[in-house]
């Protein structure tokens, strides 16, 4: 057995086998190259973990929750627990560069969770067959449902542990929840996922805790500023690519730039070569541009010289937006078009609960199984299922 030091859980033991097939990999190690909470260090500067650390720790989190099944008297096959295990490390594989702040960006056509399935698909084929049930667990196609919502639910291992993880890297106390209790209370009911009855108070923890967190951190207004600037660098990049030498690339990324259509399998080659040191390398050389737009965009990110952002629960209007749009084309001598990368508007939003997606189901004393929605006085109610929405406005100043 070999063990790995983590800062949040302490000493995590990794299987021999497959398990350790998988993180030796070159796909899982490119995890170690992009981070687990893209630029939110620029705000919450101890928030430099990546997603092999997430990946690592929701591994660890699985083979506790198996465990306490089995105690339960679920029937789990040593090569289930592997396949499950193996399916944790590899969920985010797929993700590209900064992770969600990019995702519809470089691949618009294609979600990262779709690109972790290929990227399984091709793994398994190196691996000669030894990913089928994992990537059936993955895709729910497995006759253990239970097993698929460990690993993709509203209460799966992958949420407990960048919740914890998160809060910890970050220092947000809002962030810390009892994963340790609610994965003792885990419980299988007609093969669906459950929580039994003394574990609610943990599960409505959980769920409030998800929600200060998209607030406080993953939606913070800084971050927002910072996330949609990147986003901003790229697609005017992606403008100016073709008609500017000054910007060509070597390496990857260059060819999600040039206008020619790749194919699947060509992009997936050139998708799994990149991670975040290319994206930054980009920007450090284009903050040289003679493009106005793209050197300040890419100058102000480098040295978090970030535009501000406003957030409120109402649309911006927009004559206003006009107004400060002619003074930004006045003051930094830019055209109208141009002036939308400087200043432009959107909208974030978040739901605590999904009443109609992935029930959270609690097995009461009597045997009855509920919604958590749907227990004697519910503090996640139809009140928290209902998505909070917020407007962002982006301006440089």
């Amino acid at each position: 057995m070999k063990i790995i030091n983590d800062p949040v859980y302490g000493f995590i033991t990794l299987d021999q086998g497959l398990v350790a097939q998988v993180i030796a990999h070159p796909y899982f190690q490119r995890l170690r190259r992009i981070q687990q909470m893209a630029l939110a260090h620029l705000i919450y500067p101890g928030a430099v973990h990546t997603r092999l650390h997430h990946a690592l720790g929701a591994y660890h989190l699985m083979g506790n929750a198996i465990h306490e099944l089995r105690l339960k008297g679920q029937t789990i096959t040593p090569q289930e627990e592997e396949a499950a295990k193996c399916a944790i490390l590899l969920h985010d594989v797929g993700h590209g560069p900064y992770s969600h702040a990019l995702e519809q960006v470089l691949l618009p056509k294609l979600h990262h969770e779709k690109i972790s399935l290929l990227l399984m698909q091709r793994m398994n084929q190196h691996l000669n067959g030894q990913l089928q049930t994992t990537i059936s667990l993955f895709t729910n196609t497995y006759p253990k449902t239970f097993l698929h919502q460990l690993i993709s639910h509203q209460l799966d291992v992958d949420r407990m542990d960048y919740l914890t993880r998160d809060s910890f890297f970050t220092g947000v106390s809002e962030g810390v929840i009892g994963y340790d209790r609610i994965i003792k209370m885990l419980t299988v009911h007609d093969n669906q996922l459950a929580i039994e009855e003394k574990g609610i108070y943990s599960v409505e923890k959980f769920l409030i805790s998800r929600r200060q967190m998209y607030w406080q951190v993953y939606l913070h207004k800084n971050v927002l500023a910072a996330e949609k600037m990147l986003v901003k660098i790229i697609e005017r990049a992606k403008q100016l690519y073709v008609t500017h030498a000054e910007l060509k690339l070597q390496g990857p990324l260059h060819y999600f730039f040039e206008e020619r259509n790749l194919s699947d399998e060509e992009l997936l080659h050139y998708f799994v070569q990149l991670d975040d040191t290319d994206i930054m390398a980009a920007i450090k050389q284009w903050q040289h541009s003679t493009d106005k737009v793209l050197q300040k965009l890419c100058y102000g990110l480098l040295n978090r010289d970030l535009l501000k952002c406003k957030l409120q629960t109402t649309p911006f209007p927009d004559e206003w937006i006009q107004e400060k749009r002619l003074a930004i084309q006045t003051k930094y001598g830019v055209s109208a078009e141009e002036s939308h990368y400087l200043l432009f508007t959107g909208e974030a939003s978040n739901t605590t609960y999904a009443l109609n997606n992935e029930r959270i189901n609690i097995c009461l004393k009597n045997g009855q199984v509920v919604d958590i929605s749907e227990v004697d006085n519910p503090l996640i109610s139809q009140t928290l299922s209902t998505p909070i929405k917020k407007f962002y406005l982006c301006e440089l100043v």
